[in-house]
Parts: C-alpha cells; sequence; structure tokens
C-alpha cells in the first residue's frame, strides 16, 4: 500500500456478458510518460499468461489510477461505477476513493444500474457471449456459444468480477481488457473493462459480497 501511495502522489503530478468492443474511438495524445506510471502500468510476467505494459500514448492521462477526494453516501469497500464519467470508484475511509478509468457499453447496451454484489471472482476467466449478442450478430459470436478459455486474446482479460442482484447473475461483470486504448469510451456490449493492471489492483482489493453501485447513465452524480 505505501508503495501504491507513493505512485499515486507521483501520479497526480502527471499532465493530463458480453464485454467485447463493437468499435474502436480516438483517445488523446500524452506528451511525455510519468515515470510513476509507467511503473504502475509495466508488464506483469508472474501470470499464467503474460500481460503486456500499456502503451500509454494510447490512453487519456486522466484515466489512469489514482486516489482522490470523492464524497460519497456509500460505505467504505464500496465499488461505484459512474458511466457517464467513465470511472469505477473504490470507496476508502475519510472521504477519499481509488479511481480507475473504465471502458462501458454503448448507450443501447448499458441496461443495468442499481446495486449488486459481488457474488463471484475468477482469475483468467473464461468467456461466453451472451444470447442476445449470439442473436444480434450470429456471424460474430455463435462460434463461441460454448465459451472462450481465459488467456491471452480473452476479452475479459487476467480477471472477471460478477455481479449478482437477489442471487441472480445480471450478465454484468467489471473486467480487463485486451484493448487498453478503449478506456474512456463507450464501446463495448454492455460491461466495465478495465487496464488489465487495474482490475488486477481492483480485484486483489475488494472480496467477494462487496457492493457495486451503477449510477444511471445521465444521472451520474446522485451516488
Amino acid at each position: 500500500m505505501l508503495l501504491d501511495r507513493r505512485l499515486f502522489m507521483l501520479g497526480s503530478s502527471l499532465t493530463l456478458a458480453g464485454c467485447v468492443t463493437d468499435r474502436g474511438a480516438g483517445v488523446a495524445s500524452l506528451p511525455r510518460i510519468d515515470p510513476a506510471y509507467a511503473a504502475m502500468y509495466a508488464a506483469i510476467d508472474t501470470e499464467p499468461f503474460p500481460i503486456p505494459a500499456v502503451d500509454l500514448s494510447e490512453v487519456d492521462p486522466k484515466f489512469l489510477r489514482r486516489e482522490v477526494d470523492y464524497t460519497t453516501r456509500q460505505q467504505p469497500g464500496t465499488i461505484v461505477v459512474d458511466p457517464d464519467e467513465r470511472y469505477a470508484y473504490l470507496v476508502l475511509e475519510n472521504g477519499r476513493a481509488m479511481r480507475y478509468g473504465v471502458g462501458v457499453g454503448k448507450e443501447e447496451a448499458f441496461n443495468f444500474q442499481g446495486a449488486a454484489i459481488i457474488a463471484r471472482k475468477a482469475e483468467w476467466p473464461r468467456w461466453t457471449p451472451t444470447p442476445d449478442m449470439i442473436r444480434r450478430e450470429p456471424d460474430r459470436y455463435a462460434k463461441y456459444a460454448d465459451g472462450l478459455p481465459g488467456g491471452e486474446g480473452n476479452p475479459l482479460g487476467p480477471r472477471a468480477l460478477y455481479l449478482y442482484r437477489d442471487g441472480r447473475d445480471t450478465l454484468y461483470r467489471l473486467h480487463g481488457t485486451v484493448e487498453p486504448s478503449t478506456i474512456g469510451t463507450m464501446v463495448s456490449s454492455g460491461c466495465v473493462r478495465l487496464i488489465n493492471q487495474d482490475i488486477i489492483d481492483l480485484y486483489r482489493r475488494v472480496p467477494v459480497d462487496s457492493k457495486v453501485v451503477v449510477l444511471p447513465s445521465g444521472n451520474a452524480a446522485t451516488s
């Protein structure tokens, strides 16, 4: 945690369950690379599959992980997803939060809001397109109807947090991505994606049964 806080303090000086991409989008260029963020988003070679370093020139600096002031009625340990601002906040003590940049679903696909719990966590999870995805685009998704094993190229990345409501799977996940340049955009088929290094960080911070609140799109200030 001490190293994390040093990275966040250094980073503050920077100039700044479908779950797959439908279309790419442009991102802002990064004039220089902050050493703290270069370390935070370096390659990881201690996993079953390699996780490459993030090309920070492809990610808007405002979407990189940092600890921030955050006022909310939610209790520490809660994850608040703000689809309009493209952030996920892990609520901390004393009016602070860990903030992660996210990519969210296209407006018509972002069909979950409200409270849920993380009923399951998975490392290198298996990905299976939803029946709705297969029905909409059979040529693209039908071949994956039986699922795609976890590993390099899997759309869920190295970690996934599964959201349940009233004991039932919402088919909504927080997960990694093979396309970090899409962070800060509306491109997925409904889930919330984080940079792989960020979902690993969030995964280790939250236990099963943690609360997640997804704010309504267009009314994100009511946390």
